[in-house]
């Protein structure tokens, strides 16, 4: 499809190594026939601004050359418009990208697909009144680690992960929950909850293993209270999706899902939305896609 593309761009993606895989990426586009400018800005919200800004003007597409993070900002500037989003994966996890059928790892298969693909439609949805989430919503234990790691300023890159996520198993105890789906009600005490438009967040754990993108539904997976050695024998499961036939697993799928926890944090597609109670709703067809 080449025509008039925007390319929004994250220099910190894979802790600034994907910088070297730009010039090459831009250049492929450009070959291919497309009029390529670039989006860079000088924070997050900076970037959202001038990406609205460019998708005012109508390009034929919106790219996002990053990883979760940076999809998750241009979704909040093409959702529910005309202009279709393309993804070339370039940082640490890429799950939505896998999610859509994309290469995770290859950039320049990636800028092909963008050039030859047709759009696709498929599901976004919101939290709260003003984001659009194409990912995951994770609230619960794995939230308080983002919580936890975020403060931290060492050790750097996935070690910091993993120091946060001892130091919370220690001091964590199981949330009570309250979950309205559609109208049904679901109260237990749980040590996570996610809410999957797609099937996997976090560099690939399949935390909601059914998901699909354009079905009109989002995908609601409950990991009630266990003790915390059993929770650390589960919870590796998730890389497989397998984590759903343990007993304390719970899975719903919903429109609508409304949630109250306290102490809890929201993240979706990785990023920080902020505390509960919020709402998600699908909005079926409100993403246009390139694959």
């Amino acid at each position: 499809m080449p025509g008039e593309i925007a390319v929004l761009v994250n220099p910190a993606a894979r802790g600034g190594r994907s910088r070297g895989l730009l010039a090459p990426v831009l250049h492929r586009l450009r070959q291919g026939g497309a009029e390529v400018s670039v989006i860079v800005g000088e924070s997050a919200d900076d970037a959202l601004e001038r990406a609205c800004t460019a998708v005012a003007e109508g390009p034929d597409a919106l790219v996002a050359f990053g990883g979760d993070g940076l999809v998750h900002l241009a979704v909040q500037a093409v959702a529910g418009t005309d202009v279709p989003l393309g993804v070339i994966p370039a940082g640490t996890g890429n799950d939505i990208a896998g999610a859509l059928g994309l290469p995770r790892k290859d950039t320049l298969e990636a800028a092909d697909i963008v050039l030859r693909a047709e759009p696709r439609t498929v599901d976004a949805a919101r939290i709260g009144k003003d984001e659009w989430f194409a990912g995951v919503v994770s609230c619960g234990f794995d939230s308080r680690v983002n919580e936890r790691a975020n403060r931290m300023t060492w050790p750097p890159g996935m070690a910091r992960y993993l120091v946060a996520l001892a130091e919370e198993l220690r001091s964590f105890r199981p949330i009570p929950f309250r979950i309205d789906l559609d109208g049904e009600i679901v109260e237990q005490e749980a040590m996570l909850v996610a809410i999957g438009n797609t099937h996997s967040y976090g560099a690939g754990m399949r935390i909601c293993p059914a998901a699909v993108p354009d079905d009109g539904l989002l995908d609601v997976t409950i990991l009630g209270a266990v003790p915390k050695g059993e929770f650390l024998r589960t919870f590796p499961r998730v890389y497989r999706g397998t984590h759903v036939t343990h007993p304390a697993v719970v899975t719903r799928r919903a429109r609508r899902i409304a949630l109250e926890a306290p102490g809890v944090v929201a993240y979706a597609d990785g990023e920080r939305v902020g505390p509960a109670p919020f709402v998600c709703e699908v909005v079926p067809g409100s993403l246009r896609v390139l694959t």
